[in-house]
């Protein structure tokens, strides 16, 4: 019995070496062979060594087909891989196989002949000779495969322009394709009629088309070689060296790939004979071109130029009806160029599209006809320059208006201050039975008027006093709906539509609401026959930054606010104008163009963001996008508001302010309430007064800008001999301009002009309490 073991593990060996299935039989006949030893003689050992014995039979049965089944399989794959072997060897195309690290695993007879990749062992040693750095290229592009599966290249070498294909065969094979033009050149530029160049850095000429050749005469290296009075002229007419002599051509430049650029010569453009069909290049020449009378009709052009002028065709169309701006009459200046007076400078011309804005730069070359002068227009798209242009003239605009806003809030908010306080004065003697009562009334709220437009501009500038605090959008929505549905009237109806869990922001929400009150005034202005008027609000999330109307948007939380109507809509030529001061689509007095720019001020110096998108004839919707406050909830304390008419002061304050009207109407107020009052008109004049060391003053009030010491200057003097003193700052001024010097002073608020009588002694009356 001890042979049984044995048998066992000779089974198990054969199993393994017979395959999944012969072996799992072999192993039940091995089985099946040793139960029957324990068995005793008789029916039943006999039936199981007839059992064992089958199992065995079929278990060879099974290893012979699966023997002959894997010859036919792998004979069959060898079979496919001779094929596919023969095609790539018979391509005409060289065709390189690699493996991990560029190794060269097969190359076919085109590649070797082609590469001399018999005598090299990888791509970059096979490809020296007709490239003179090609590890770079190689790894850029068998990343991009390895990314995407394929990719493709073209090149210029020495010999001419290559392309280069690899496709990616498993997870570390590549098949490369190298392609080489006919000729050394490129197929479509050598069946181009025009006279082409290829220009590389520093004017190298990289490649010459068939026609290129035929007009200079040879291979030149540089466009010096090329032009006969260098430099070579862009857009214009230059003398180019022929065997025959210098001939006219016009000269265009498009700008090509990776730094290179493509060059088309049109000979015999100025005088000479030219062929009825001469005309022909137009459409043959990737460049923007029209041909212009002198009248400035368009007589033909080709489909680069109907395509940026936006036009299917260009019959019976002028010049004028397709381009503006020029600043003179385009008639005048085609008139000039055609008669040769003078230098025509290329203009800078807006595109007449209704879908976008786009500018063109159009230069004009004059050639013959006959004996009629006509143009050649040579348009480039210069969209994108002058959106960098608006950008930097926008930029310089803010900061103008910036400026005047600063100095007008300055001079004429003291002028407001003096004008609606002397009429407070005036108000406390008259009442409301009074005949003059109304005309102070007048004053008074035209001064508000004219307090409220200096307030817009220095909004639009992100100048003014702002007051932040955290808010909850629904709340503060929900306390404007009254305003708002008077605004909108009877025939537009509000819908408000929250986020039940909406975060919170940090805004001043006196400005946020002039933003919405204005938004939803523009809406209700967009529809005059009535409608809807949506407010959303929601809470966004940005993962990655969104880039949008020159802004970008950093990721985080934000709550978003979208004001929407169903309105006319704006036109796409003015959606990007909206936001500019004085800019307004309505007729003349029904706005002042200040509504939008004011609300673009405050979001901005809010920190948040202001975005539209406009359909005409759908509507218009403006979004609000403002940072979610994440911090802990705040509460708001409300400072008690005191009956100043009925609260009497007590109190030594300082007055000092250079401007004499203001000074005169707040030392009254002040004196009207009880309060003794001290006043100087400079800095230097308060610090005599307080170096009498037996005067007892309570609180400074002093003008912020002032000729001399300004006012937190001389403050922090003399808070070093009496720092109890309290301060009210009060200034045309944004407090932000001096916000930070402020603090440093302990003890000090704010007051903006212009401000009123009442609140001029609450203030003080607030820091003596």
């Amino acid at each position: 019995m001890a042979f049984i073991p044995q048998a066992g593990g000779q089974f198990q060996q054969a199993a393994r070496r017979l395959g999944p299935r012969a072996g799992l039989l072999m192993l039940a006949a091995a089985f099946f062979a040793a139960t029957a030893f324990f068995v005793p003689p008789g029916q039943g050992q006999w039936l199981l060594v007839l059992v064992a014995a089958t199992l065995g039979g079929v278990a060879l049965w099974v290893m012979v087909i699966t023997r002959g089944i894997n010859r036919r399989a792998k004979g069959g794959r060898q079979a496919v891989a001779h094929l596919a072997q023969d095609m790539l060897e018979a391509d005409p195309v060289p065709l390189v196989l690699t493996g991990g690290a560029g190794h060269l695993i097969h190359a076919n007879a085109a590649a070797r002949r082609l590469l001399a990749a018999d005598r090299a062992t990888s791509l970059v040693g096979a490809l020296r000779e007709v490239l003179a750095n090609p590890e770079p290229i190689l790894f850029r592009m068998e990343a991009r495969a390895l990314a995407k599966g394929a990719a493709v290249e073209d090149l210029v070498t020495r010999g001419g322009h290559l392309r280069i294909g690899v496709h990616r065969s498993g997870d570390e094979h590549f098949l490369w394709r190298i392609e080489k033009s006919t000729e050394n050149v490129p197929r479509e530029a050598e069946a181009q009629a025009l006279p082409m160049l290829t220009l590389g850095r520093r004017d190298a000429v990289l490649f010459m088309n068939a026609a290129a050749r035929d007009l200079v005469g040879e291979r030149v290296r540089t466009l010096d070689r090329l032009c006969v009075t260098p430099p070579l002229r862009p857009g214009a007419v230059n003398d180019i060296a022929t065997p025959d002599g210098p001939m006219p051509c016009l000269v265009v430049v498009r700008e090509g790939m990776a730094g290179r650029r493509e060059m088309f010569l049109l000979p015999g453009v100025e005088g000479g004979a030219r062929a009825p069909d001469g005309w022909a290049f137009f459409d043959a020449l990737p460049v923007p071109l029209l041909k212009v009378s002198a009248r400035g009709l368009i007589q033909l052009s080709n489909r680069p130029a109907r395509e940026l002028l936006g036009v299917e065709s260009v019959t019976a169309l002028s010049l004028g009806d397709t381009l503006e701006g020029l600043g003179r009459s385009i008639t005048d200046w085609l008139g000039d160029a055609a008669a040769g007076r003078g230098t025509v400078h290329a203009e800078f011309l807006r595109v007449r599209r209704q879908d976008r804005e786009v500018f063109v730069q159009v230069t004009l070359n004059r050639t013959m006809e006959g004996d009629e002068p006509v143009l050649i227009a040579v348009l480039s798209d210069a969209t994108e320059l002058k959106t960098l242009e608006a950008q930097f003239v926008q930029s310089q605009k803010m900061q103008a208006i910036g400026q005047l806003a600063g100095g007008v809030a300055h001079d004429f908010n003291n002028l407001l201050t003096a004008i609606s306080g002397h009429c407070d004065l005036l108000l406390l003697r008259h009442d409301q039975g009074d005949p003059d009562y109304g005309d102070l009334m007048q004053i008074n709220q035209n001064a508000n008027r004219a307090a409220a437009l200096v307030s817009q501009l220095l909004a639009y500038s992100r100048k003014q006093t702002l007051r932040p605090e955290v808010i909850d959008l629904r709340d503060t929505l929900a306390d404007l709906t009254h305003l708002l549905n008077r605004l909108v009237g009877e025939k537009i109806s509000l819908s408000l539509s929250h986020d039940p869990t909406l975060a919170a922001i940090r805004a001043d929400k006196r400005q946020l609401e002039q933003v919405l009150m204005n938004l939803v005034v523009n809406s209700r202005d967009a529809m005059p026959a009535g409608g809807e008027i949506r407010i959303v609000t929601h809470n966004l999330t940005l993962t990655e930054a969104l880039c949008r109307d020159r802004a970008v948007v950093q990721p985080g939380r934000y709550v978003s606010v979208q004001v929407i109507d169903a309105g006319a809509g704006i036109a796409p030529d003015k959606l990007q104008k909206v936001f500019e001061p004085f800019f307004t689509t309505k007729r003349t007095g029904e706005g002042t163009g200040l509504g939008l720019s004011t609300a673009y001020g405050i979001v901005k110096q809010t920190g948040g963001f202001i975005f539209v998108d406009s359909t005409l004839g759908e509507g218009t919707c403006f979004q609000l996008l403002f940072p979610a406050y994440l911090g802990e909830p705040q509460s708001v304390r409300e400072v008690p508001r005191l009956a100043v008419s009925e609260t009497r002061g007590c109190g030594v304050v300082l007055l000092v302010e250079d401007e004499a009207p203001v000074r005169a109407f707040a030392s009254r107020a002040l004196q009207l309430r009880g309060f003794t009052v001290l006043e100087a008109e400079s800095a230097e004049e308060a610090l005599e007064i307080l170096e009498d060391p037996d005067l007892q003053v309570d609180v400074f009030v002093t003008d912020v800008v002032m000729p001399g010491i300004d006012g937190p200057g001389w403050v922090r003097r003399a808070l070093t001999t009496r720092p109890a003193a309290r301060v009210v700052f009060m200034s045309g001024y944004a407090e932000e301009t001096f916000g930070d010097r402020q603090a440093c002073i302990p003890q000090s608020v704010f007051l903006p002009k212009p401000f009123s009588l009442n609140e001029l002694t609450e203030t003080v009356q607030r820091q003596l309490r």
